[in-house]
Parts: structure tokens; C-alpha cells; sequence
């Protein structure tokens, strides 16, 4: 029997001579040499004006919802295909998550429901890039034009992606990045929020620290530091930043390998698909992904719980995805649907996840293929 997790996080270089490294450097709180490097490589990788390291991705959309000015009573347009923190960032605003469906062919949020979604109370866009691959950002942006709103990437999944040569990043207002354990580039736990819009920066910097302007206070700008705006604690500490800067130098060659992975996997699923035994990710026009995911949609959910059943019994760990945030306990309490949303309800009965890390080799994609085909050929009628 096979031994697959679905993730197994790996050190590639300098991670943990970065940590000693910082150790030695004398500061272990957040802002220091390792931060500022990562906060430099980051802004550099996506095109950003700034980016402002976070303890994670869900601080990182919390700090965006802040920026967006939401108070009660206002609304933010965002799939119900999302992880919790893109609701819950609105949610604790006192705002309202207004969930769209999703485009069938992509995953990510639906452009024209969007469009179709927005009212008077409307503040913002949250866009999820699904798998890594970008949201019909143009299409959106548009929309956000048309109507004085604000638009947020949560670009969680989509590092090192781009649309028509943009990097995600730098596609909306602001975007958040995630760098947990399970993402292509990892420090445990981390995130880090981007910004396009300039006059966003500096409340952004006090945002993050717990909103006083230290950071202009250490840059000379001002004789003694205080308490001038809502925030948070969401700076990450030196050993968290030592490590992801290890990470981020070989970024080139985690996308590169994922993309290998993804690749391989396609080319053993590509008969199925084509006599409509599953469904593999389609990329957009437009789009080159990070390798960030690769998945299948099954016929049903009887089928997709099956298919994880009998990857389970062989060794390998297939997980589902997303229970829609529509339909969730706290979704019915906070947030509200704008009408059906049927091809989130579909996507998410029928998706399984495969595995996908650093370390996997091609003897192990290939393995899980096997396995995978065993299923899908008995099942096939």
C-alpha cells in the first residue's frame, strides 16, 4: 500500500540558516532584517507598490477589509467557493458577505453574477483566485469602475500566477497572499498583504501595527509613536520571516516543479476526460498558473466520496474542498446569498484534491494515476 499525504511540507535551502541567522541578528520580532527582505521580494514578484508581511492570510484580508472603510449595514460581493477568512474579514466588520456563484469552466467567481449582485450598500469586490489560476479580473474591475468599489484579491492560492502578463498581486486595489504549510511557498503559518494603490500604504503600515504610526516613527518621520487608527496585531515574528525568505529564493523551481507535477497528472487523466469519466482544471485564457492545485470533478457526489474511499484505502489522501459558505451555519447568520447558486453546490459534492508537493516524485504521481484509474475504469459505466 501506498504512503501519499496530501501535503508534506519541505526545506529547499536557506531556511534554517536564515533562522540562525536571526537568531544571531538579535531581533525576533516582526520588522526586522528577514521582513523587510521578504516584504521587498514579494512587492518585486507581483508588480505591487508595497507588500507588508503578515502573520497570515486571513490578518492579511482582515487588514484589506479595514482599508475598504466596511462598517454595518455595508456589502462585500465574494464567492461562496472560499475558505472561511475571506467571509469572516467582512463578517467582523460588521459588513455583509453578499455570495455569488462561480464559472463553471474556472471555479473562480462568476464575473457577471457578480456584476449582477451589486447594490446601493455595495463597498466591495473580494475576488478568490481558485487553484491558483486569476479571476476575470478585467470583467471586474470594470464593474468595480462602474461603481466607486473597492477591489481585493484573494490571491491565498495564486503567488507566481499571472493574467495576460499581470501578476496576481497587482490585478485589484489590494491582495492577500498565504504562505500555511499547504501553499507552494510556506513558512507554517504567514501571509502578506499587497498594495497597487499608493495612498493606501501608510494607513496600511499602521493597520498592521496595531494602529499607531511606529513605522513612521522608526523611519524619522515623527519623534514618538502612537495610537491613531483601528488595527491589529499582524506582524509576523524574525524566525517565521528567516524561514519564508529561504522559501521565496527558490520560488522559481517550486513553481517550476508544481507546474511538472500538474503536467503529469493532466497528461494521465486526458482519455478520461474526454469521454466525460472527469473533469481536470481548465486554464483561462489569458492565465499562467503556479501549479498551486490540481483536481477532479467526478460525476457526483457518491462518486467523489467513493473515489477519496478507495485513494484512502490505497495510501493516498485525496480531500475535498470547500463546503460553500452559503450554506454554512455562520454564512446563514452573517452573510446572504444572491439567489441560487447551483454550480457552487455542484462543484462542491463532486471535487477531490490530489496531492501535490515538492516532494513528490514522478514514480509517486504516477502511482497515484494508477490508483486513480483503477477506480475511474470500474466506475466508468
Amino acid at each position: 500500500m501506498l504512503n501519499i499525504p496530501f501535503n508534506r511540507p519541505s526545506i529547499l535551502g536557506r531556511e534554517l540558516a536564515n533562522v540562525q541567522a536571526a537568531v544571531d541578528l538579535g531581533q525576533l520580532s516582526g520588522d526586522g532584517t528577514f521582513t523587510k527582505a521578504c516584504n521587498q521580494r514579494i512587492a518585486e514578484m507581483t508588480g505591487a507598490n508595497a507588500a507588508l508581511l503578515t502573520h497570515s492570510c486571513t490578518a492579511a484580508l482582515e487588514m484589506a477589509a479595514l482599508l475598504c472603510d466596511l462598517a454595518p449595514g455595508d456589502e462585500v460581493i465574494m464567492p461562496s467557493f472560499t475558505f472561511v477568512s475571506t467571509a469572516n474579514a467582512v463578517a467582523l466588520r460588521g459588513a455583509v458577505p453578499v455570495f455569488v456563484d462561480i464559472d463553471p469552466e474556472t471555479l473562480n467567481i462568476d464575473p457577471e453574477a457578480a456584476a449582477r449582485a451589486v447594490t446601493s450598500r455595495t463597498k466591495a469586490i473580494f475576488a478568490v483566485h481558485y487553484a491558483g489560476f486569476p479571476a476575470a479580473m478585467d470583467r471586474l474591475a470594470e464593474t468595480a469602475r462602474d461603481h466607486g468599489l473597492m477591489l481585493v484579491e484573494d490571491a491565498a492560492q495564486a503567488l507566481g500566477s499571472t493574467l495576460n502578463g499581470r501578476a496576481a498581486g497587482s490585478l485589484g486595489d489590494m491582495a492577500a497572499f498565504s504562505f500555511h504549510e499547504t501553499k507552494n511557498i510556506i513558512s507554517g503559518e504567514g501571509g502578506a498583504l499587497t498594495l497597487m494603490r499608493s495612498d493606501l500604504i501608510e494607513r496600511a503600515e499602521i493597520i498592521r501595527e496595531k494602529g499607531t504610526n511606529r513605522s513612521r516613527f522608526l523611519r524619522g518621520q515623527v519623534d514618538k509613536y502612537t495610537w491613531v487608527d483601528l488595527g491589529s496585531s499582524m506582524l509576523p515574528g524574525e524566525l517565521i520571516a528567516a524561514f519564508l525568505a529561504g522559501q521565496l529564493d527558490m520560488a522559481e523551481a517550486i513553481r517550476a516543479r508544481r507546474l511538472a507535477i500538474y503536467d503529469r497528472y493532466c497528461a494521465g487523466f486526458a482519455d478520461l476526460e474526454d469521454v466525460d469519466r472527469v473533469r481536470m482544471p481548465h486554464v483561462p485564457q489569458g492565465v499562467s498558473g503556479n501549479g498551486h492545485m490540481f483536481y477532479l470533478l467526478l460525476r457526483d457526489i457518491e462518486d467523489r466520496d467513493a473515489f477519496i474511499a478507495h485513494m484512502r484505502a490505497g495510501g493516498v489522501v485525496t480531500p475535498f474542498h470547500y463546503v460553500p459558505l452559503h450554506s454554512a451555519p455562520a454564512g446563514l447568520r452573517y452573510g446572504r446569498a444572491d439567489g441560487p447558486l447551483p454550480v457552487t453546490d455542484d462543484t462542491s459534492a463532486r471535487l477531490a484534491r490530489l496531492p501535490m508537493f515538492w516532494a513528490l516524485e514522478d514514480d509517486g504521481v504516477d502511482e497515484i494515476i494508477a490508483l486513480a484509474r483503477d477506480y475511474l475504469f470500474v466506475r466508468q459505466n
